[in-house]
């Protein structure tokens, strides 16, 4: 499934500010320090989806999170304490340039099992088949969501509206947000880690959570080291408008420059995301309007229909990065910190997600037998939970870069015939659809 969405660009909308007065019995060079369980640096989509499948813990056992985010947050009307109201729901709507992400099926039922995905589902785009193909050939591969006995293979998501349900959620909750505040020190400690805040607070957290995209600064801080493999490529980003129904097809496109994908959106609607490669970029994104429509026709074709309207463009660079630890005593790395793939399958976010699950059911079962959420028994259970799965998706994601990258003709012939194949083999097909639904890792 195409598309992730880098961390930074999730808008938040929603927050119940705490009050940030530090609460404790120690003193730590003058500032009274504030204990708590769990800390979760980063409010974006991931650090907010970690808050909301901590509900449970927080409110049953007693579980004290608190959530440190950088960027200011706007309250909902009438407060972030209150319910909106039907109308509230139904009067927002996103610009047209607003980014969105692509929501596996797993990862729809992970939120559904957090009461947060009916919300969600109001403004979601349900992706009815994943069309594949590669440009030059014949060969296509269809992923049809009847032929799964699914309602959606997956679903599109404004990254606004998905923060906005996800910061109503954690509203509720009676957990400290700091924010906006960025961590400007930290230290391990016997306990865990002290946070140094911009606002003055001090945390001591027993688990500290880097869910901050991997840029704040922390990995490099505390000595963690990342693999970097740049593709040498750039994502360029933006919607465009069709001019006939979508019909809930989302389209992953292979061509000799990078692949491109096309999400659906509301109404005719799609997101673009075009690979080109690293420097070529410039040219398209000095184009008016009207070119740049002329040129996404010629390469894309017209499966889609015709192109009749584009919004603005932006442009991220590519690169496979896997922190080499993502779990030490005291400390967890979800998200991009741990693992920013490629987005021509759509795994990141929805990778990601998974972590969360699993982070959280290492620290519920930690709890049963004993074990501070930090503790290394608990981190080590949400470590061998973890490696297969993003092994697998790394390989996956990069592996199938790689192979429609090279531009050798037997070889592209050998990947038209496979796509035909894989169309004609249903076992097949139906693998491949299992594992873009999150359903098999």
């Amino acid at each position: 499934m195409p598309q992730d969405t880098p961390e930074s660009t999730v808008e938040p909308t929603a927050s119940r500010l705490s009050a940030n007065v530090p609460q404790g019995s120690c003193q730590e060079g003058g500032h009274a320090v504030e204990r708590v369980d769990v800390a979760i640096i980063g409010g974006g989509l991931v650090g907010a989806s970690l808050g909301a499948a901590l509900a449970e813990l927080i409110e049953h056992s007693g579980l004290k999170v608190a959530v440190v985010e950088a960027a200011p947050m706007a309250p909902l009307a009438p407060s972030a304490q209150e319910a909106p109201s039907a109308g509230e729901d139904d009067a927002w709507q996103p610009s047209f340039d607003a980014r969105a992400s692509a929501i596996a099926a797993g990862s729809a039922a992970h939120f559904s099992r957090l009461g947060v995905w009916s919300a969600m589902a109001a403004k979601a785009s349900a992706i009815s088949l994943i069309h594949v193909s590669e440009k030059g050939r014949l060969g296509a591969t269809r992923l049809r969501a009847d032929e799964m006995g699914v309602e959606a293979l997956g679903y599109v998501v404004p990254n606004a509206w998905m923060g906005r349900v996800l910061h109503r959620r954690l509203a509720e909750l009676p957990l400290d947000w700091h924010c906006p505040a960025r961590v400007e020190r930290i230290e391990p400690v016997a306990a865990g880690h002290l946070l140094w805040l911009s606002s003055g607070s001090v945390l001591e957290a027993g688990l500290t959570v880097l869910a901050d995209g991997g840029r704040s600064g922390l990995k490099e801080a505390l000595g963690i080291e990342s693999d970097a493999a740049p593709y040498d490529q750039v994502a360029m980003i933006a919607n465009v408008a069709v001019g006939r129904p979508h019909q809930g097809v989302a389209y992953e496109r292979f061509t000799r420059q990078g692949p491109m994908a096309l999400l659906p959106l509301p109404g005719q609607a799609m997101e673009l995301v075009w690979t080109h490669e690293k420097g070529s970029e410039q040219r398209r994104l000095a184009l008016s309007d009207r070119a740049f429509l002329e040129e996404l026709q010629a390469a894309f074709g017209d499966r889609a229909g015709a192109f009749v309207k584009v919004g603005q463009r932006h442009v991220y660079p590519l690169s496979l990065v896997t922190a080499r630890e993502t779990t030490r005593p005291g400390l967890a790395v979800l998200g991009n910190a741990a693992h920013a793939l490629h987005p021509v399958a759509g795994q990141g976010f929805n990778l990601a997600l998974r972590g969360v699950i699993d982070l959280v059911e290492a620290i519920e079962q930690g709890l049963e037998a004993g074990q501070a959420p930090g503790s290394a028994a608990t981190l080590a259970s949400f470590e061998r939970r973890r490696e297969a799965d993003q092994r697998n998706v790394v390989r996956f994601s990069d592996g199938l870069i790689r192979l429609f990258g090279i531009d050798q003709s037997l070889l592209s012939h050998a990947r038209a015939a496979g796509l035909i194949g894989l169309n004609l083999a249903g076992p097949l097909r139906r693998g491949l659809a299992r594992r873009a639904m999150g359903s098999e890792r």
